[in-house]
């Protein structure tokens, strides 16, 4: 299940103005687009209460003899609504391609960040829910905000326009009509806090959901052979259901601004109806006929806008709560670090592979057991070693301390006579070419898989590389070869083709390290005798880090580490270890009772 992220105390008691604020600097920075959209809402509004002011005239003299023409009301009318319309659109467009900028200006950071963070985000937060804030919230945060910033400076100029019309014509009566800002402020206020609250819950609901599908499509084979489609069903069911009554409370929440605000409207409205129409009995020309149905006009056109921006405080809560979780991750994830203070910028392009591990302690959680405990170990440039033993030993931990995947607790680790801190990371791990028994492959072409990273790559030296890793017959026979599309995790392969595959990608990379973590576990007996051999030459020249369980791959190695709960047991060659009798020997019998594994 994912790691939920709290709402900070900071952000929560942020003010709407200072949420706008933080999204300035990636939706501010268009200022010719926001000009236009700002121009254009504003001429829109203005467009409003020029609707009213023409009954005016009509009604008062276009029935009488009056100097009005016939033919001057309609060509306004006309008039109007073609200049409202095209304002419209320049201001909706302007302010569409304010929110399609700054969403990739946004979402690309985000990406740039995750590239780039520090590996322990990857173990706080899953896959679904990185990607749902990526790609979704700041896509739905920025169509809503803008959508909803477009409504509130539209309506938000109709009110003032409007508002400034009802003064001119009578500014008694308006008086009346003001009643209706404050009230309406009032709901706003109480109903966005609760709205507020409501989304972020939302949110997180919807990453735990997205979170059970995610594990479901990682585990379908598993969850169908133990039948378990029901209990996931409910498991799902559930959380559904959750999710589906915040859903309410929010629509309850957001529905409830409109009958508060028209009952407010109302009451103010049938006020000054009662006003008016005294007024007009009791004589003295205080208000004709075209100035009252102006004036009741200009209110009722009122209402419509008002209401719209108590409908706002929907849209702007969740499109701020869907950006600001965006600005959570840009601000909450470290990068890894690159290198310590004093990194040393003279390090070697190639490095020639002497690695020395001194006194190297790793603990993953306080109140666990360590996973290397003060493990010394020095391994030669050109040197192929085979670290072995049980699962938890701290073979695989050994191994990611030199690309820098995990971090020390204390110790220090030496690549040629240097520590690997004081190595900048792109140059430490382009020393490391990694094949891991977890094959992950890009949906993308093979060569593209082979040759990852390399931009433009070498299709001569992919197809050597596939020849190499016995896969070039089988490339050869796809209708695109090298240029096929391997699929999500290239899941249409066989377990053996993926793992030559990586093997491939890692004789692409020729770096002076390999380490192979059970890189033949996935290979039948021909394929890994082919591969074995194809390893054999790679390996050459260069220093080799291999980790097994299948103890007869590792038999021909230059030394062999027995590693038991995190310490170095024992080390030697294959025969020094067996003669000696102990940890080695018993897990290499062990190992040749097992029957041998069908690929």
């Amino acid at each position: 299940m994912p790691t939920e992220t709290p709402t900070t105390p900071a952000v929560a008691t942020l003010s709407l103005w200072q949420r706008l604020r933080r999204l300035w600097p990636y939706f501010g920075q268009y200022r010719a687009g926001w000009f236009l959209a700002i121009g254009a809402t504003f001429m829109s509004a203005l467009t409003e209460p020029a609707i009213p002011a023409l009954l005016k005239p009509l009604l008062d003299e276009g029935f009488t003899e009056g100097d009005l023409q016939l033919w001057m009301v309609p060509t306004a009318i006309i008039g109007l609504f073609t200049l409202r319309g095209l304002a419209q659109f320049a201001s909706k467009y302007a302010l569409s391609r304010i929110a399609a900028d700054g969403m990739v200006v946004l979402r690309q950071q985000l990406f740039e960040r995750l590239l780039h963070a520090d590996l322990s985000l990857f173990t706080r937060q899953s896959a679904s829910q990185l990607a749902n804030t990526i790609v979704y919230e700041v896509q739905t945060g920025s169509t809503l905000l803008v959508q909803a910033l477009l409504n509130l400076g539209r309506d938000g100029f109709t009110v003032v326009a409007l508002l400034a019309y009802l003064i001119y014509l009578n500014w008694k009566l308006t008086l009346i009509v003001l009643v209706l800002v404050p009230a309406v402020a009032l709901i706003l206020k109480v109903l966005s806090r609760r709205l507020y609250q409501v989304t972020r819950e939302s949110q997180d609901a919807t990453d735990e959901l997205a979170y059970v599908v995610e594990e479901n499509v990682l585990s379908h084979r598993m969850v169908r052979l133990h039948q378990a489609q029901a209990q996931q069903g409910r498991r799902f069911a559930l959380l559904s259901r959750r999710l589906r009554d915040l859903a309410l409370k929010a629509t309850r929440a957001s529905a409830a601004t409109m009958p508060l605000s028209q009952l407010v409207a109302a009451i103010a409205l049938s006020t000054v109806i009662a006003i008016a129409l005294s007024q007009g009995r009791g004589g003295g020309g205080a208000i004709t006929v075209g100035g009252f149905v102006a004036f009741i006009g200009a209110m009722l056109m009122l209402v419509s806008p008002t209401r719209r921006l108590a409908d706002v405080v929907h849209p702007v809560t969740r499109g701020l709560a869907a950006l600001e979780r965006g600005l959570e991750l840009l601000d909450g994830v470290q990068p890894e670090a690159e290198a310590a203070p004093n990194a040393s910028t003279a390090v070697p392009a190639r490095a020639r592979g002497d690695i020395e591990w001194r006194g190297v302690s790793v603990r993953y959680r306080d109140d666990a057991a360590p996973a290397l405990d003060a493990v010394d170990l020095h391994v030669r440039a050109g040197e192929t070693v085979a670290l072995v033993g049980s699962s938890g030993s701290g073979k695989t931990t050994l191994a990611n301390l030199l690309p820098r995947f995990v971090p020390l607790n204390s110790g220090q680790i030496l690549l040629d006579g240097l520590d690997i801190a004081r190595w900048p990371l792109a140059a430490l791990r382009a020393q490391f070419a990694l094949v891991s028994q977890d094959v992950t492959m890009l949906n993308d072409s093979i060569a593209a898989n082979v040759a990852l990273g390399a931009e433009p790559f070498d299709r001569e030296r992919v197809q050597r590389c596939l020849q190499q890793a016995n896969l070039a017959d089988y490339v050869a026979a796809l209708p695109q070869g090298i240029d096929t599309v391997v699929g999500h995790n290239a899941t249409e392969l066989s377990g053996g083709q993926r793992q030559r595959l990586a093997i491939a990608r890692a004789l692409y990379k020729d770096a002076p390290v390999l380490l192979l973590d059970e890189a033949t576990s996935a290979l039948d007996t021909h394929s890994e005798r082919l591969v074995q051999q194809a390893l054999h030459t790679a390996m050459a020249g260069r220093t080799t880090l291999v980790i097994a369980h299948r103890l007869s791959t590792i038999e021909h190695a230059d030394r062999i580490v027995v590693m038991e709960r995190g310490h170095v047991m024992e080390q030697g060659t294959h025969a020094e270890l067996m003669a000696r009798g102990g940890r080695y020997a018993r897990l290499h019998g062990q190992s040749l009772e097992l029957p041998a594994q069908a690929h």
